[in-house]
């Protein structure tokens, strides 16, 4: 597979290693952050020190990432400095790309919005990143319905989503609901399942296309005895079409004496719930004008968001790839769309932006979507109001330059780094005691902060023999243990014979 090179990519690569950990900073609190809404997140800050810090509580846990990055269009937007030559653009994603796909699902995807400024050397980069095996396809968004007088060439209609997975394998089907104007358009018989089924329109059983399946080339028995054969094959195998004969949904019309086959397509299936659709790989009625008229009317003509996403195209991406409760990532929230969409959806999220517009725009937005904002696609999904968030920035660094930790990072947040650290998941339990977690027949404990109780030396920091006696108590394991401690006092051949791989803080306290 070919790679995409340019200048300093050795130092892009190098910067996603050496990111440092940052503790994030609860500033306020919004709403009810009860349960799930706790997730919800607003982070202001660098969003390249904000994903790492994420990393140790999230990573593989993120269903769906949605970003709209700066496009590299040589302008000065009014919230973003969009002009970074090629090269400098590519080094900024990278590391970012990196991160992002250690916080995705094993089953989730990812969309980039972007144009055909950078949208070709970034499909190379995420086929690097990614792989290009997990490249789903590129959507086109038609951004514009017409338009562009003052076009000296072309007038530009559309945009590129690219739509990766992390692991095709295991990625689920994609559907939109139903559509709402289809009974009207297409299905316009009815028989007597009308009551559970709905109307139905004709679909041709046969197929033009041969795929080398024999047992799709058989003939279908007319009710007069005439054997009837397709061209090429059907699309149903014959034990299918023969029970769907039996029920009712198998029509036969014949025309200046030339046969043809078609199934009933109801609008339900047989439990009664309507037919949903595949989403396209064009993606039309959701225009930039939409999100900047929803922008005026959230901000005021003089505070809009300039080229901000539409809520109906979020909604859309979100409606194909997730459901109630899932967790969604934007980590170039913008004027806060991403988040404001997922919210009114009932998901979770976790939205960063660096700039001031974290507090003036995202902020207030989300506010007003917990107050029941009717913008944007409110009415279609019954949007009433509720919910909370947390709004965040970036505190000081885990671990300083020497490697010691900072003297503000508690013991869940130590916890979640060492737990991290040893297995490569996030902490999805809550950590307030030594004992970690088990993995694999292996106990992790952790000694920080006196979170075994005063028992000297240093609140029971240090292992010692009474550590040790008050751990195999409380806290028992037959197996293998590894602890984390600032020091033992344990010889060599007690630790061996207890099972015990002792790891010192700082040191062994490796970043991933």
């Amino acid at each position: 597979m070919p790679f995409l090179d340019w200048v300093n990519k050795n130092q892009a690569k190098e910067t996603t290693r050496e990111v440092p950990y940052h503790l994030l900073k609860q500033e306020s609190v919004h709403g009810d952050i009860s349960g799930a809404n706790a997730d919800n997140l607003l982070i202001q800050g660098d969003n390249l020190l904000a994903l790492k810090a994420l990393i140790p509580f999230y990573a593989g846990r993120v269903k769906c990432i949605f970003i709209d990055p700066p496009y590299n269009t040589q302008s000065a937007f009014e919230h973003y400095d969009d002009k970074l030559e090629h090269s400098q653009w590519l080094s900024m994603m990278y590391p970012r790309l990196v991160l992002l796909r250690e916080l995705l699902a094993e089953n989730g995807s990812i969309w980039l919005s972007i144009d055909d400024r950078e949208a070709h050397y970034l499909k190379v980069l995420m086929d690097e990143v990614f792989g290009r095996q997990n490249f789903l396809t590129s959507f086109i968004w038609k951004k514009s319905y017409g338009g562009g007088a003052k076009a000296k060439w072309v007038v530009g209609l559309h945009e590129h989503v690219l739509c990766y997975t992390k692991r095709l394998e295991l990625f689920p089907e994609m559907w939109l609901p139903p559509d709402p104007e289809a009974a009207k358009k297409y299905y316009k018989f009815s028989d007597a399942k009308h009551a559970t089924r709905g109307p139905y329109r004709l679909q041709p059983l046969a197929t033009t296309s041969m795929d080398a399946r024999p047992n799709l080339r058989y003939a279908i028995m007319h009710p007069d005895g005439h054997e009837i054969w397709p061209d090429k094959q059907w699309q149903w195998s014959q034990e299918r079409v023969v029970s769907a004969q039996a029920n009712g949904e198998i029509v036969i019309a014949e025309k200046k004496g030339k046969f043809s086959v078609s199934y009933k397509q109801y609008l339900r299936d047989p439990d009664g719930d309507e037919r949903r659709r595949k989403p396209y790989s064009i993606i039309e009625g959701h225009y930039t004008q939409h999100g900047t008229y929803e922008s005026m009317e959230l901000f005021g003509l003089e505070n809009k968001f300039s080229f901000p996403k539409p809520e109906g195209l979020i909604n859309t991406i979100l409606e194909a790839c997730t459901e109630a409760g899932d967790l969604i990532l934007d980590s170039f929230l913008g004027s806060g769309t991403t988040a404001a969409v997922a919210h009114k959806m009932n998901r979770r999220y976790i939205g960063i932006e660096m700039g001031d517009h974290a507090r003036t725009h995202c902020l207030p937005r989300l506010q007003k979507v917990i107050e029941g904002e009717q913008g944007g696609i409110s009415t279609n999904v019954e949007w009433r109001g509720g919910g909370g968030f947390r709004f965040c920035t970036l505190g000081d660094p885990t671990f300083d330059t020497d490697g010691r930790i900072s003297a503000k990072v508690k013991f869940a947040s130590l916890a979640a780094y060492v737990w991290h650290c040893e297995n490569g998941e996030p902490g999805h339990q809550v950590f307030d005691m030594p004992l970690l977690g088990i993995q694999n027949g292996v106990a992790y404990y952790l000694l920080y902060n006196g979170a075994l109780g005063d028992r000297h030396p240093a609140s029971g920091n240090v292992l010692t023999h009474a550590v040790l006696q008050a751990i195999n108590e409380i806290f028992p394991h037959a197996g293998p243990k590894v602890v984390y401690g600032e020091m033992s006092r344990l010889g060599a051949s007690r630790l061996a014979a207890e099972g015990i791989t002792f790891k010192q803080i700082p040191y062994d306290v490796k970043m991933r």
